[in-house]
């Protein structure tokens, strides 16, 4: 149909098609979703020192190996109490603009562990130094390289020195003492606000004891208190407003798959949990703590709140739906 080789206007003009497009999702399109992230709840801005580390952070390379993509996923959930968010890494201030947050926190692998809760993990500033000048002395198999030039060596130090206990062996001069630099106390009080903000919890609603509610015969045309059981149950992820927490429970209100007609995903979804969207907290599935009534008056109270507007459903959907989905999983 074209013939690429002779027709260079043609070459051209598919060429710089494919260029828009690929730029409008790998940049535009993740550019446009991080506008969801924001602080959580009582999480602590950076001061003027954290905001520095920050920097030193991201100039020193730390970045390379510790990336700050978040990944969503099992593996992680080691390094703290939960897997990591992007609201974990949020700061207004490190933002470089209204649209861009620092790309150089962001990257596609990670050859270091996640550092999402290291402050929680080793609070201690000497450990940080320590491992700064050679991680090797805190961590006999580690593969980070040192970093020397954050530190310098003094045969006498004064009183307002961060003397660093080094191992002698570490130390080139044995008379010398090893002092931290300004630079290396930066870049320790960054490292030392890596800590998970807790997300909001119901202290009412314990998932893992909370029994079902049996519905008596003469009452099956009845559902019980949606609104209720979502405030119990859903509010203080999604919040009573259903607006959720940007970066990390996605909004109710105007949802597609809350609005949808066929109810069959939202109700797999409460029914199983979900964790396809990165850019969120995983959601764990309820099919267990709730009975088809009790999912089926959620559900409802959701598709008909906060100016949505969706059919009602009904427990025998959701009994049709929790048995088709557990055929899937045998």
């Amino acid at each position: 149909m074209f013939n690429l080789h002779k027709d260079h206007r043609t070459l051209v003009t598919i060429s710089f098609v494919v260029f828009v497009l690929l730029s409008l999702f790998i940049a535009v399109v993740p550019a446009y979703q991080m506008q969801d992230v924001s602080p959580l709840p009582n999480q602590a801005e950076l001061t003027e020192s954290e905001l520095k580390g920050l920097n030193l952070y991201i100039s020193e390379g730390c970045v390379a190996c510790h990336t700050q993509q978040v990944r969503n996923i099992e593996m992680d959930k080691m390094w703290g109490d939960r897997p990591s968010i992007p609201s974990d890494y949020y700061y207004s201030k490190s933002r470089m603009d209204i649209w861009r947050q620092s790309p150089s926190l962001l990257g596609s692998e990670r050859t270091g562990p996640d550092l999402t809760n290291v402050g929680v993990r080793q609070p201690a500033i000497q450990w940080h130094l320590l491992h700064l000048y050679n991680p090797r002395t805190v961590v006999e198999e580690s593969v980070m390289p040192a970093y020397p030039w954050l530190f310098e060596a003094k045969a006498n130090p004064n009183e307002n020195d961060m003397v660093v206990p080094v191992p002698p062996k570490f130390i080139k001069s044995g008379d010398t003492k090893i002092i931290a630099t300004q630079e290396a106390m930066y870049l320790v009080a960054y490292l030392q606000t890596l800590k998970q903000t807790p997300l909001p919890t119901n202290p009412e609603f314990i998932p893992s004891v909370r029994k079902k509610e049996t519905v008596q015969s003469d009452q099956k045309s009845m559902l019980p208190d949606g609104e209720q059981l979502y405030m119990q149950t859903c509010a203080a992820c999604h919040q009573s407003n259903g607006q959720g927490l940007a970066g990390a429970f996605p909004p109710l209100a105007g949802s597609k798959i809350v609005n949808d007609e066929n109810a069959e995903f939202m109700i797999q979804i409460i029914l199983q949990g979900y964790d396809a969207r990165p850019e969120y907290a995983m959601m764990v599935g309820f099919a267990d703590q709730l009975t088809d009534e009790e999912i089926a008056a959620i559900a409802n109270h959701e598709r008909s709140s906060w100016g949505n507007k969706a059919p009602a459903i009904t427990a025998e959907e959701v009994a049709r739906i929790r048995t088709y989905t557990l055929s899937l999983n045998q």
